[in-house]
């Protein structure tokens, strides 16, 4: 089973950093091989140009895909499932990882595929693994909790995975009561990648 990270924060000192390694040391245990797309540490470029616009807003198939976005593709191509790791912030992800969605589900890759053309395939599993100061509970009384999952798994991921799922990490603002709860929803959620992809 081969997974890709999208992994989405700009501090080495972040909580979120610390669940990427906690993630990775499950993964690695399992002896899957892990492919990490570091968008901060590689200095993924967000912004679309215009050429991508026109590409994409009038379906030109004909002009090339950027060389960055291309390795994505790659990446993609190779995973079996794919966990989308970031905090939350003003209630939906870092600009760089929509930017990372607004660049790489490319049309004829991500949609509008064409024989010519087959694109992304069907992954297994698709999570939104993300951080959050607020607890669960807060964010699913005022909605944001729904807004996410409607957004990242309903828009964003969509009918490209067989199996889609939003975890919140939720409660940082007072980690040492949510930390050991949190990894064992790691452990949990390494269980049930297996099922769904092994």
């Amino acid at each position: 089973m081969n997974i890709l990270i999208v992994y989405c924060h700009p501090s080495k000192n972040s909580y979120t950093n610390h669940i990427l390694e906690q993630l990775k040391k499950r993964l690695y245990k399992k002896r899957w091989p892990v492919e990490i797309s570091d968008l901060y540490g590689t200095r993924f470029k967000s912004d679309m140009t215009d050429k991508e616009f026109d590409r994409e807003a009038f379906s030109k198939n004909e002009l090339p895909v950027p060389a960055d976005v291309r390795r994505e593709h790659k990446k993609l191509s190779r995973a079996d499932c794919v966990i989308f790791l970031y905090p939350l912030w003003w209630s939906g992800c870092p600009a760089k990882l929509k930017g990372w969605f607004d660049r790489v589900f490319t049309v004829g890759f991500a949609y509008k595929q064409t024989n010519e053309s087959p694109g992304m395939k069907k992954m297994k599993y698709g999570l939104a693994l993300c951080t959050a100061g607020y607890t669960d509970q807060f964010l699913k009384e005022v909605g944001i909790a729904q807004s996410m999952k409607t957004i990242m798994l309903d828009d964003r991921l969509g009918e490209r995975f067989e199996n889609r799922e939003l975890i919140i990490l939720g409660g940082t603002l007072d980690l040492e009561k949510v930390k050991h709860d949190h990894l064992l929803q790691i452990r949990e959620l390494v269980n049930k990648m297996e099922q769904f992809c092994g």
